[in-house]
């Protein structure tokens, strides 16, 4: 089969365990390749993959092979898969805009960016560069608060007649304007901001539904968390926050029987502690009253590795994007989206999510 030819917005944490990912299962067979949650999809494995294009502003990237530059500061990701060899594309230098927030210049550079000297590349030279590049899927890995620069990427996207996945939460996907433009052409589209496989998110909407299943009534919860890589430093900026506290609030409040008043529920990014790097370190706390109106409370603190969390999620949203293509399928992704992204453009329990997504791959239609 021939390779999903996908182009990389950011070459950051998430982007650096995506690629390490596509090598590291490349020898492995199904029974010993843990941290997926399909091994195949529609015949493509994770390894039939191939970064054919990739944009960030960082001088420490701009014209670094792509292999090498996932490994170049400020990412601080776990590597797993050390000493890929160079695959021969170049980090193009992107387009700036509201990609970078102005605090972070106040920071240490080996924790924050440097900006490229590099001339910024138009619209029309990315969208060149993505259809020279037979580019298929572009995939968004910008920083929380660049809403500016998203919607410039998702316009190269259109133009370019490339599937577009949004892994960060400013609402393209699940906004009905953007959804009737890709679905006009034909072109599939998967977001918006992605879950982890086991994170902060996935775990408060699992417990959330469980409270309501058990018929436990949840009268307030919240939900801090601390990290130490760029995205936490990123999110220091409040006024970045809006959309991805909406993200997180309502992938929550979708899945209660009873939508908790905002005064009750607390969900967002806490803090920044650089010694952390991309460990993610959340703190859970859900009050409620069982039989009896007796009260009850859960307490939880969950570590995890933030970025390869979220790669486990992507792998599937790019080979089932990838499927909706063959299948000439145009717009939002129901199934793969509510499956994957905390901000979908339909919200379903996960476990129906999963059903949803099974029954795509065999080829039946969305609901």
């Amino acid at each position: 089969m021939e390779k999903i030819r996908i182009a990389i917005i950011g070459i950051g944490n998430c982007a650096s365990s995506l690629i390490q990912g596509i090598y590291y299962y490349k020898d492995k067979k199904p029974d010993d390749a843990i941290g997926l949650m399909h091994w195949e999809i529609g015949g493509y494995k994770p390894s039939d993959m191939e970064i054919v294009a990739a944009f960030d502003i960082d001088a420490r990237k701009v014209g670094m092979d792509v292999n090498e530059a996932i490994y170049a500061s400020p990412n601080c990701t776990c590597i797993f898969c050390p000493d890929i060899n160079p695959c021969g594309v170049k980090v193009e230098m992107g387009c700036l805009l509201d990609g970078v927030a102005p605090h972070m210049a106040d920071y240490p550079e080996d924790h924050t960016f440097t900006v490229s000297k590099e001339p910024e590349k138009s619209k029309e030279e990315i969208v060149r560069i993505l259809q020279e590049t037979r580019t298929e899927i572009l995939l968004n890995y910008l920083p929380v608060g660049s809403e500016k620069a998203v919607r410039f990427y998702a316009e190269c996207a259109l133009e370019a007649g490339c599937a577009f996945i949004n892994c960060m939460p400013v609402f393209i996907v699940s906004d009905p304007e953007w959804a009737a433009r890709f679905k006009e052409k034909g072109i599939p589209m998967v977001g918006d901001d992605i879950k982890a496989q086991i994170g902060a998110t996935i775990t408060h909407r699992t417990l959330a539904n469980l409270f309501k299943e058990r018929g436990v009534k949840l009268e307030r919860t919240y939900q801090l968390n601390t990290g130490g890589n760029t995205d936490f430093l990123n999110m220091l900026n409040r006024n970045r926050l809006d959309s991805k506290k909406e993200s997180k609030t309502e992938a929550v409040q979708s899945v209660l029987g009873e939508r908790l008043d905002p005064d009750n529920i607390h969900i967002g990014p806490s803090d920044y502690v650089p010694w952390q790097k991309d460990n993610k370190l959340c703190f859970l706390r859900m009050e409620g009253k069982t039989f009896g109106d007796v009260p009850m409370n859960i307490e939880l603190r969950l570590s995890v590795e933030d970025s390869p969390n979220s790669a486990g999620c992507v792998i599937d949203a790019i080979r089932c994007c990838k499927l909706a293509m063959e299948r000439s399928i145009g717009g939002q992704l129901t199934s793969i989206s509510a499956y994957t992204m905390k901000h979908p453009p339909e919200q379903f329990t996960d476990d129906v999510a999963v059903e949803m997504v099974d029954e795509f791959i065999k080829g039946k239609r969305e609901r």
